[in-house]
């Protein structure tokens, strides 16, 4: 199996909320569209599964399953395998921020995001060794983007545990 078509992410997102509801949006992947521009779709296939649209700073989408892994509040974790045109697992790890931020209002979250796969996408595998620096800094935008969506929506008060 070629190497350059196996990718690893890793980003970490501070939030001035509490980790249980960050934990409960991010539990809630048919609401991501809502504040994270580049997740376009997300249909319900069962209680456990969902297929999902993705589009970032490409003009191509990445179709992708995901099915349940893992749910557990209480250890703050949610994992998921991916199916499509990316296969792996994706998973955020939730967990109270160390120390509060300057003019925080209160105790904060960290939200840890990792994700393993391997590119199935004919297009995307054919784009092979140089294609890797532009789908990691369309992987990077995406995960910044979403970061600032979520923040956005926590610090607007529109959001309740």
């Amino acid at each position: 199996m070629p190497r350059w078509t196996h990718y690893r992410f890793r980003s970490v997102w501070d939030f001035d909320a509490p980790p249980a509801l960050v934990y409960a949006r991010l539990e809630d992947p048919g609401h991501y569209p809502d504040w994270w521009p580049q997740i376009r779709r997300v249909e319900a296939v069962d209680a456990h599964t969902g297929a999902v649209l993705i589009r970032s700073a490409l003009p191509y989408g990445i179709r992708v399953t995901l099915t349940d892994l893992l749910r557990d509040p209480g250890r703050g974790v949610l994992e998921v395998a991916l199916r499509g045109d990316l296969e792996g697992w994706a998973r955020w790890t939730v967990r109270a921020r160390g120390a509060r931020r300057p003019g925080a209002r209160r105790p904060g979250a960290r939200a840890v995001y990792e994700q393993e796969v391997e590119v199935r996408a004919p297009l995307l595998r054919w784009s092979g060794l140089a294609g890797r620096p532009v789908l990691r800094l369309n992987h990077a935008l995406m995960m910044r983007s979403g970061h600032h969506g979520l923040a956005a929506r926590l610090a607007a008060g529109r959001e309740a545990v």
